[in-house]
């Protein structure tokens, strides 16, 4: 039945019919329970649970004890059953109690939703969001092949709001570790998300390039520094040199002392000091660039604690002194949040020099006067917790109206994150380790091997995938293990099992033409008999690409990448399970293509999610 023969529904301010398929079955329940037992639409609707687990060919849910009706809600159940009258979109009520389940009519769900995919994913031009980031150095063109939101699973309830996520943040001249990683993978899918749910974001790295470790270096680099080697790999070079000149500086104050005055100078405005301060800081940007395209991820705004104007933190300091939050101890500035449980935190140093705290209090406010943004995420580890507790608290008792749209998104630590030999310092150490890994998986099976176009391209993504997949799989308020042998199997959940389904996935088109072709994009909706996808195996797979719109909202409501992450896997499993039975090759044209179709719909799906998650989809491996 085409969308057009449909009967008609009632339109609910609630509802998405046009994004997300499962609510025009959803309304279609809450009209039945409406006319049976009185319950508003609106609140019917919301009662509406989809895809309880266990309750697969039911597929709605719903607690009559929710609504307060008075009298027996068993009979109440029986009641809304004893009404029921399959239709287009219905196929059965069942009563458990008070409760109620209702099960879609499989013809209609597969060709609504199937179509919605084909729609949302081929015949409608993703929008193009607005950036809130006026940094024209820091803001490229996406490639092609990052995601965009507008396609199947987005929605525009945060429409006309803007959110800058803070993320990533490494110190300058310091390695990109475990943690930074983490930040860097969490963030840039969090700026995924918040776009497909509508916002526009600004994605912002702040950078450690400001503080007495400029101070270190300089002294260093005087000593150990070489241009040659800074131009080739900055970011590798001040490393070295950081390490040997804090060795001396074990033995020898005066470092420390010199360490010092540079700082101050920098803080004061000399030029000398600033210049070979922004020529560590540039380089090492243009070092950390490369590493975020090899892992996808991009940012819209380069932001830095050196850029915190020295004005706005004597005035944040001055404010907090007038409002007697601020008080003097041992010639240092502190402020005392005992009271809050937050302990006390230093605003200024004996010397003069303002601290981390400082900065961050001032950046917010210069944030807010420039971007006016709705909410401000900064994604950091949970070892922060107390620093970030200490910073919204101070500012909330500053009384700035923005301070409750800060929020701090933590996460856990990886441990054991090293290469196989236990020597990696650096990210990109572990990245070559895992494409390495990858590709000596793919020589073993040489037919498939040769029919690659770039083996150490793909095996590149391989590895990439395998590691953001392993952080990604739990909740990111869990430590973790980093395990080679777990990470870069295909068997199980990881991430080359994901890509694996994908290409296998990609593959469906090609094994069967000429024979089977799709219809053009345009013509497969009322071409192709979705009524024949009648097994459970295609109905399980109709199902889970149906949730997939609720499942990018669940994302977003509890900021969980593996919300996303066990949706991939649930989908591949599904996947995974009926390719034997739902054969394209060898069955009857019109069957075939229906089943074709799923499979191709199944994997713009996936894809769509596993770009969500930052991946880069491959087509064959």
């Amino acid at each position: 039945m085409l969308s057009s023969e449909l009967p008609p529904l009632p339109e609910l301010s609630l509802a998405s019919p046009s994004t997300q398929a499962i609510d025009t079955f959803r309304v279609a329940a809450a009209q039945h329970l409406h006319t049976v037992l009185g319950v508003p639409l609106d609140a019917a609707y919301q009662g509406l649970e989809f895809g309880k687990p266990g309750k697969v060919q039911k597929d709605f849910t719903v607690a009559l004890p929710r609504f307060r009706l008075k009298g027996d809600v068993k009979a109440m159940a029986q009641q809304v059953v004893d009404a029921f009258k399959p239709d287009a979109y219905l196929e059965s009520a069942e009563a458990n109690g008070p409760f109620v389940f209702f099960t879609l009519n499989t013809a209609t769900l597969a060709h609504l939703v199937l179509t919605q995919i084909n729609d949302l994913t081929h015949l409608r031009v993703p929008e193009s969001l607005p950036s809130i980031s006026d940094d024209a150095a820091a803001t490229e063109e996406r490639p092609a092949h990052l995601f965009k939101a507008g396609g199947y699973g987005s929605n525009k309830d945060g429409e006309g709001k803007n959110i800058i996520v803070e993320f990533s943040s490494p110190n300058i001249a310091k390695p990109f570790h475990a943690g930074h990683l983490r930040s860097t993978i969490i963030g840039a899918f969090l700026g995924n998300l918040y776009e497909a749910n509508g916002w526009t974001v600004n994605r912002m790295n702040y950078l450690g390039d400001w503080g007495k470790q400029f101070g270190i270096l300089a002294v260093g680099f005087e000593k150990y520094g070489s241009e040659e080697k800074l131009k080739e790999d900055a970011i590798t070079h001040l490393y070295d040199v950081y390490v040997k000149i804090n060795a001396d500086g074990a033995e020898d104050e005066t470092v420390h002392d010199r360490a010092r005055e540079f700082f101050v100078g920098m803080e004061n405005g000399d030029e000398k000091a600033l210049s070979m301060w922004r020529k560590f800081r540039d380089l090492s940007i243009v070092k950390y660039k490369e590493t975020y395209a090899r892992l996808n991820v991009y940012f819209d705004t380069y932001w830095g604690e050196s850029q915190v104007q020295h004005a706005n933190q004597v005035k944040a300091v001055e404010k907090l002194t007038e409002i007697g939050l601020a008080e003097d101890s041992k010639g240092a500035l502190i402020v005392d949040l005992e009271k809050y449980k937050l302990g006390k935190t230093i605003l200024r140093k004996q010397d003069g020099t303002f601290v981390y705290i400082t900065r961050d209090i001032a950046g917010a406010a210069e944030r807010y006067e420039k971007y006016k943004f709705d909410k401000m995420i900064y994604v950091v580890a949970s070892q922060q917790d107390l620093h970030n507790a200490q910073l919204f608290k101070v500012l909330d008792l500053m009384e700035y109206e923005w301070a409750n749209r800060l929020v701090h998104i933590n996460f856990g630590m990886v441990q054991g994150m090293s290469t196989r030999k236990g020597t990696a310092v650096f990210l990109e150490q572990i990245l070559n380790e895992s494409k390495d890994v990858m590709h000596e998986q793919m020589k073993k099976n040489e037919a498939k091997y040769n029919a690659v176009e770039d083996p150490e391209e793909t095996s590149d993504k391989l590895g990439i995938t395998a590691v953001k997949i392993q952080d990604m799989a739990a909740k990111r308020v869990n430590n973790y293990e980093f395990k080679w042998s777990r990470m870069t199997s295909f068997e199980g959940d990881t991430g080359p099992y994901l890509q694996y389904n994908h290409v296998r996935l990609s593959s469906v088109e090609r094994k069967n033409a000429p024979e089977l072709v799709l219809p053009s994009v345009s013509q497969r909706s009322a071409s192709i008999n979705t009524a024949l996808l009648t097994e459970p195996h295609a109905r399980n797979i109709i199902i889970l690409l149906a949730s997939y719109p609720e499942v990018v909202r669940g994302a977003f409501l509890n900021s969980e990448p593996a919300t996303i992450t066990h949706f991939c896997f649930r989908l591949s499993h599904a996947i995974s399970s009926a390719w034997e039975v739902l054969r394209v090759k060898g069955v009857d044209s019109e069957l075939g293509m229906a089943r074709l179709w799923l499979y191709v719909s199944a994997k713009d799906v996936l894809g769509t999610a596993m770009r969500l998650l930052t991946l880069e989809p491959l087509e064959r491996m």
